[in-house]
This record gives structure tokens, sequence and C-alpha cells, in this order.
């Protein structure tokens, strides 16, 4: 047994925005004593993906490391790769409390958090302390603006050209529900406006080639779908990420909070995130990567990420429910769907 096992059991015994703060910590804590928690990503079968090598294809989403405070432990616990954020240029609070329910009936978690985030100064402080090269898998950054910023596409290009040079790759997210109007950037002008600024400041101040991803939401429409795929075409982008949480209910959930407002995220979001991602991966074509996330809560679940057409995948709501042993499992079968589908070993 290995600390993580016991203190996941004891985490959920905490209202759920307490117990993410005190895994952070703890995790924080742990990395700095060295304890042990699992001993490193699990590597199954590595692969090479945006010019990178991501010892196994299962990475942590954002969300969880908005600060980018425990990385390195986030890495030990088995994951190959970690994204931190989203990190906005100044610091705000993000919404009132409370803003994070379990719906354990379900398997899923509604959130508001709406972006809650130290800020700039404080993410690059912690970035510039990591020695990202000694990580053993790639480091994203995922990039957000603030509530009240009039120009969201400055907020995006100042994120990128502070944090492009302690990054592998960086994510402009355009999907939470929860700021005000951040989702109408998902429209192809909206978005050519938004990405251009953000490919030049990555540009003047990341390496050459940096990988830029978009994140978006489940709750497109298809001429959503038609634009964003447009702009993924262009050298603007590099990848997507499919997908942030849903403002939908569907009629199954049991909790009695499931009216609360906010996204979704969980084993509700698998079916319509999965199929979305066939609905881009169909109108993309086989090349341009696609990270799977929203749901996974087994091993079958990652494996039907990849069948969908995911390069690869993302977790963060299923370890609330399933803890670390999901990472290994969903890295397996990922990888046997992988090479069921006739992939190459790496």
């Amino acid at each position: 047994m290995t600390l993580a096992e016991p203190s996941v059991r004891l985490l959920r015994l905490l209202p759920p925005e307490a117990a993410h703060r005190w895994t952070v910590r703890l995790l924080r804590g742990a990395q700095a004593l060295r304890l042990p928690l699992e001993g490193g990503p699990h590597r199954s079968a590595p692969q090479r993906v945006f010019g990178l090598d991501f010892p196994n294809p299962v990475g942590l989403a954002a969300g969880f490391d908005k600060d980018a405070e425990a990385v390195r432990a986030a890495f030990a616990l088995g994951f190959g790769f970690v994204e931190v954020g989203s990190v906005t240029p100044q610091p705000q609070p993000g919404n009132p409390r409370p803003r994070v329910f379990r719906l354990p009936e379900d398997g899923a978690v509604i959130n508001r958090y709406g972006f809650n985030s130290k800020g700039l100064d404080y993410a690059e402080r912690r970035l510039a302390g990591l020695r990202r090269r000694t990580l053993p898998g790639p480091l994203g950054v995922n990039l957000g603006a603030n509530r009240a910023s009039d120009d969201k596409a400055a907020d995006y290009a100042a994120g990128a050209r502070r944090l492009a040079p302690y990054a592998d790759y960086l994510v402009v997210n355009v999907s939470s529900p929860n700021t005000p109007g951040l989702r109408a950037l998902q429209d192809a002008a909206a978005l050519r406006g938004l990405l251009e600024p953000v490919r030049a400041a990555l540009e003047d101040s990341g390496p050459a080639g940096q990988p830029l991803l978009l994140k978006v939401a489940p709750d497109l429409e298809p001429a959503d779908i038609d634009d964003i795929a447009g702009v993924a075409e262009t050298p603007l982008l590099d990848g997507l990420i499919v997908s942030n949480t849903t403002v939908a209910r569907p009629a199954s959930l049991r909790s009695p909070l499931a009216g609360e407002a906010g996204g979704l995220s969980g084993r509700p979001l698998m079916a319509p995130s999965t199929a979305l991602l066939g609905a881009f991966r169909e109108r993309l074509g086989p090349d341009l990567p696609i990270i799977g996330v929203g749901g996974i809560a087994s091993g079958p679940d990652a494996a039907a990420k990849r069948a969908a057409g995911a390069t690869l995948v993302q977790l963060y709501t299923g370890l609330i429910y399933e803890g670390p042993a999901l990472i290994r499992a969903a890295a397996e079968a990922f990888d046997a769907a992988r090479f069921s589908q006739g992939a190459p070993p790496a």
C-alpha cells in the first residue's frame, strides 16, 4: 500500500472543496518530503505526440492543480503527463462558496469554481522552480482569462508570453461554463481573433514548434464543430482537448444536487464527450492529435475514447471515486485498444 490509497479514502469524508485543497496540500507535502506515492509514471507503451515523448497515454486534466503546486507528486501517482491551470493573468477568487458538489449516486461532480487562480506571478514562480527538463513526462499549462477582462485575447496572449518558457505545451481554454461570455469565443471568427495574438506571443517567448491546443466545451452544435475544426486545420493550432464539463443535465441523474448550477463532470459526461470526440475525429481525419477527456472511470472507458479517435486521454473526476489505481487501468486499456486498431508499438 502506498501513501495515496488511504489518503483517498480519508479525503472523501471532507466536503468536496476542502478535500480538493487538502489533496493538493498533501501531495505538495509528499513531494517536498519525497514520501512514497506510486513511484513515477506507469510506463506502458510510450508515444511521441506533438513532438513530445509520453511515457503513457493518461494525463492529469487541468482544474486539479490550478497553480502548479504538486506537479512532481502527480507524476509520482502514475500519470504520463500533467496539465496545470487554468491560470489567469491576475489573481481572482472565483465564484462564491459553496461551488463544488459531489453526486456520488451518479459518479459525478458539479463545479462552478469560476477560474479561481493565484495568477501569473505565482504560477511563474512555481513553474520556474520545477526544472521542467527533469520531469518524467510532458507538462502542459492551461490558460484562462480574467472574469472582468475587457480583452480576453490579451489575457491569453499574456499567459502564453509569460509561461511558454516553462511548458511543453499550452492550452487555450475557452470552454469553462463558469466565466460569462467565454464559450462565445468558440465560433470561427472569434477563435481566429483570439488565437492569432496567442500564437504570436508563443512564437516570441516559447521554444520553436511549441504545441498550442484548444480546449472545447461538450455542448456544441454541428455548426460549432465545423467552425472549430476549420480553425484546427490552420497553423494556429496543433491539437484539441475534447472536452470540458457540460451545462446539460441528463434525465438519468439521481442526485438531489443535480440542479446546482455549474459544469457537470464524471460518468454522465462520458457518452456526450466521447460522441463529440468522434465527431471531431470524423471531421478532421486521422492526423490531428486530440486529447479525450470527460467521464473516464474505468479501463473500458479509456479504451472507448481511443476507439472514438483519442490520441491521448486525461482524468480528474474519476480519481475522486476510483482512486489512483484508475491511472494504470486506463493506460493499459487505452494501449490495448490502440494496438488492436493497428497502431505500431513505440
